[in-house]
This record gives structure tokens, C-alpha cells and sequence, in this order.
């Protein structure tokens, strides 16, 4: 396993940045604080079983690697797009569009 400069910061078998001790993603947190403004207090107010220690390492990781972690935010957003895209409209949204349309 990479060691890494964040005491509570590891990488997964995927060499995917962890919080130490959980099977949380750094970048999990992270789209926390992008999504809805939460500040360091408020991340452990909403995730209290983390330390403060693990939420400020978690975003020194993220601000030292921030167009790394940026750029597979933007990749899992244009996945999420894509799949939206290609799905089927369910039967419920079918009915639901016909009678807009009527």
C-alpha cells in the first residue's frame, strides 16, 4: 500500500483516496462541501462519526490534488448524464409526458 503525507488519508486497493478507518471517499466529502456548502464543522455536524482530523486531512488531500479529484467529478458527472440519456422513460413517466402533450 502508498503511504501517504495525509494521517488520515490512504488509498484503497484501487489506489483510491479513503478516509482512514471508514469506506469513505475523500472525494465523497468533498461533493459534500461543493453540493451543499457545508463548512468543516458542518461536514462532522451531518458525519459524526468523523474526527475533525480525518475532514481537514480529507480536504488538504482534496485542495493538494484538486484538479485530479475535479476531473473525475466532472468524468462521474458526464456518466451520470449519459445514463440518464440512454435510459427508457418508465411506464409511469410515459403517461405522465402523453398528458402534458394532450
Amino acid at each position: 500500500m502508498i503511504e501517504t503525507a495525509y494521517k488520515h488519508v490512504v488509498p484503497n486497493e484501487n489506489n483510491v483516496a479513503m478516509i482512514d478507518g471508514t469506506r469513505t471517499k475523500v472525494i465523497e466529502l468533498v461533493l459534500d462541501t461543493q453540493a451543499y456548502g457545508w463548512s468543516p464543522e458542518e461536514l462532522q455536524f451531518q458525519h459524526p462519526t468523523f474526527t475533525m482530523g480525518q475532514i481537514h486531512s480529507a480536504l488538504a488531500y482534496y485542495w493538494d490534488h484538486q484538479n485530479e479529484l475535479d476531473a473525475e467529478i466532472e468524468r462521474r458527472w458526464q456518466e451520470v448524464k449519459q445514463l440518464q440519456q440512454s435510459q427508457e422513460l418508465s411506464p409511469l413517466e410515459k403517461r405522465l409526458k402523453a398528458r402534458k402533450t394532450r
